[in-house]
């Protein structure tokens, strides 16, 4: 794997990118089973730090509504 497990990524939009291309790596079929279950631990990090950084801006946004998250109406 081109990324260590401890490597944290600069950005939720870098975690993403990483996730995607990890994903389709692992969904080819092709990795030996250590660097699987490698993908599979460094994927979990990957969504813990985006779920976190999602969680993180809801957070901010609820603080600038005082309080109350409103809902979004997308396009």
């Amino acid at each position: 794997m081109a990324t260590s497990p401890t490597n944290t990524p600069a950005s939720y939009e870098a975690a993403m990118e990483e996730l995607e291309q990890l994903t389709g790596r692992i969904e080819s079929g092709q990795l030996p089973l250590e660097q699987l279950l490698a993908g599979y631990e460094r994927g979990a990090e990957l969504l813990k730090f985006c779920r976190d950084k999602l969680q993180a801006v809801e957070e901010q946004i609820k603080v600038l509504d005082a309080g109350v998250l409103k809902p979004w109406a997308g396009e």
